[in-house]
């Protein structure tokens, strides 16, 4: 079984950057695709970015093409989210996901395993 283990998460003004870290046990990391999915109280989750297991292709939401990138460290197992330029409506809690798959997946159905999530706040 493969476990997720997000961090990285915590208040930032508007305008502001963190990075998220993902970590990946269990499992042979590189087989994996990986994704961070966002979701807030009441609405569904939704994807953010996705990379396929190569780290060659990369996918983004339109709401944060520009300003996120989302990387893998297949040596340290991780993966990682830099939010730039952050918003009040980035505000949610972003939860980390992989896929059996070798190509980019960007479906909630896609992703067979799933991380606790970290809450990422941003004041305007």
């Amino acid at each position: 079984q493969l476990q997720l283990v997000e961090s990285g998460g915590g208040l930032v003004q508007a305008g502001g950057s963190l990075r998220l870290s993902c970590a990946a046990s269990g499992r042979t990391f590189s087989s994996y695709a990986m994704a961070w999915f966002r979701q807030t109280p009441g609405k569904e989750r939704d994807i953010v970015a996705a990379i396929r297991r190569s780290g060659g292709t990369t996918y983004y939401a339109d709401s944060v093409k520009g300003r996120f990138t989302i990387s893998r460290h297949t040596a340290k197992n991780t993966v990682y989210l830099q939010m730039n330029s952050l918003k009040p409506e980035d505000t949610a809690v972003y939860i980390c996901a992989a896929a059996s798959s070798p190509s980019l997946r960007v479906g909630v159905r896609d992703y067979d395993h799933w991380g606790q999530g970290t809450q990422v706040t941003v004041s305007s």
